[in-house]
Formats: structure tokens, C-alpha cells, sequence
């Protein structure tokens, strides 16, 4: 073996160790980690449903929020300055989603940027006519691809306090950062144990539904903001599965179940009837 060749089997072996370590080994020792007293009072304070999860939901979410707040940058925008409350009330809700999925947490995520309240951005809007005109738009979060969540600070806390209303940005980003991780951001997220077949059809039907619902302006259990499209449809139904979970199934129980499946989980037994 040439000397070249040797170099790259070194470097192939590091590497190699170098990812064993930090997949298995330093999350081993991060999940071990003690769990802060003040961190379990941001989450009573900040989190109703905390009290309502089982001993074993709150050990094994906080073994989450380690990682989260161990692995993930977080950015104060507009002059806010970042505590432990702001990222704990975060990384709190975002690993709810995760909490029976046995997944990475969210591998694709690299940085939280948090602003004190909405913020504004322009963006390049297609007209009915057909021509690009700059719009300002008014927005409470945002989920990029390039491993960014954007969010409202004030509307975090909104979410997080009242958690039975159907509406939390954080639950809805980051759904969209699940979404994300089949490469592409339309409602399709990889499926752990569902049919692609059943939830296609599912989707298809209730997002067809909710649609037809939203231009007769008819009433809905679910934001008819997730009648945009596929992926806000995916989004604006996560936030109602954890948040109205009795509505959700008895109005919609086929999303229901799929979302079930997909999570492994069923929000019902936090919340009451």
C-alpha cells in the first residue's frame, strides 16, 4: 500500500470515529446529563401540557431538549436578549414533536433566530396579472431550508400558553423542518411506519376537503392557512393534532390516525375531553 493510499484510510478511519462519537457516544453523555431545576420550572410556567406527560414522556423529552439546546445556535434579533427561558420554552415545544420518534433531532437544523415580537421582510411576490411586485409581509415565524427557524419571541410565548387553541409556531416550524427531511417541503415527510399510499390519499383528501371548506367560508377545526398549500397543510395539522387532538379525531379521524402513526403518539390523553 502506497503512501497516499494509507493517508486516506487514516483520514476515512477518523472520520468515521469522529461520527460514531458524536452520534452515539456524545449524545449518550448529553441525554445523562442532569436536568436543571430552573429548566423544569420554564417548562411548568411556560408549557401547560408539561404536567399532563407521564413520568417517562417528561425524562425522555428533557433527554431531547438537551441535545436540542446542546446541538442548535440561537440568535437574538432586533435586540432581544437570549436566556435559558427563551431556549428551553423553544427547544420545549419543537421536541414534543419528537418525543416517541427515535429520530435525530432535526439533523438538518442548524441555528434558532428568535426576534421579540413579529418582524417584517420583503419578499417578490407574483401578481394576479402576472408581473413580480415587492411585497412586506408580516410574519410570526419562518422554516428555511438551509438549517434556520426563524421566530416571534411574543408569539412563542402566546403558542406555548394557551395550548388548545390550534395555533403555535413553534409546533407548525418545525413540522415544516420534519417535512423538510425527504428533500423537499410539500407535506410529505419520511414516513417511519405509515403507507405512503394511505397517507397520500388521506392528504390529498382532507387537504382537498379543508380547501372546498376555506372558499365557502365555512367553519373548520383545523387554520385555514393550511389550505395554502400541501406543506402548510401538513404543518397547520400538526399543530391541531397536539393541540386539538378530541376535535381533530371526531372531525377528521383519518388525519387523525395517520398523524397518530406517524408521531407515535395520541395528544388525547393530555388533554381533557
Amino acid at each position: 500500500m502506497d503512501t497516499a493510499s494509507l493517508i486516506f484510510l487514516l483520514i476515512c478511519a477518523v472520520g468515521v470515529g469522529l461520527f460514531i462519537y458524536q452520534t452515539f457516544w456524545r449524545d449518550k453523555l448529553i441525554r445523562r446529563r442532569r436536568f436543571p431545576l430552573s429548566w423544569k420550572e420554564t417548562l411548568t410556567n411556560n408549557l401547560p401540557v408539561y404536567a399532563a406527560l407521564s413520568p417517562a414522556e417528561r425524562d425522555r423529552l428533557h433527554q431531547l431538549i438537551q441535545l436540542f439546546l446542546a446541538e442548535k445556535d440561537f440568535y437574538g434579533c432586533a435586540g432581544l436578549e437570549l436566556t435559558d427561558e427563551i431556549r428551553v420554552t423553544i427547544a420545549g415545544q419543537a421536541c414534543l414533536l419528537l418525543l416517541n420518534q427515535n429520530s435525530p433531532v432535526y439533523p438538518s437544523l442548524m441555528s434558532v433566530l428568535v426576534y421579540p415580537a413579529g418582524f417584517r421582510v420583503d419578499r417578490e411576490t407574483v401578481l394576479d396579472n402576472g408581473t413580480l411586485a415587492q411585497q412586506d409581509h408580516h410574519l410570526l415565524g419562518e422554516s428555511w431550508s438551509n438549517g434556520k427557524v426563524i421566530l416571534s419571541w411574543d408569539d412563542v410565548e402566546k403558542g406555548a400558553a394557551d395550548f388548545s387553541d390550534g395555533h403555535n409556531v413553534v409546533l407548525h416550524e418545525f413540522a415544516h423542518q420534519l417535512d423538510g427531511l425527504s428533500g423537499s417541503t410539500n407535506g410529505a415527510p419520511p414516513l417511519h411506519r405509515n403507507s405512503y399510499q394511505s397517507w397520500a390519499r388521506v392528504f390529498s383528501e382532507n387537504f382537498d376537503d379543508l380547501r372546498s371548506r376555506a372558499f365557502r367560508d365555512q367553519a373548520t377545526v383545523m387554520d385555514q392557512y393550511g389550505a395554502t398549500n400541501p406543506a402548510e397543510f401538513f404543518a397547520v395539522a400538526t399543530e391541531t393534532f397536539f393541540e386539538r387532538p378530541h376535535a381533530l379525531h371526531k372531525t377528521r379521524p383519518d388525519l387523525f390516525a395517520e398523524l397518530v402513526d406517524y408521531y407515535r403518539l395520541d395528544p388525547r390523553q393530555w388533554h381533557q375531553d
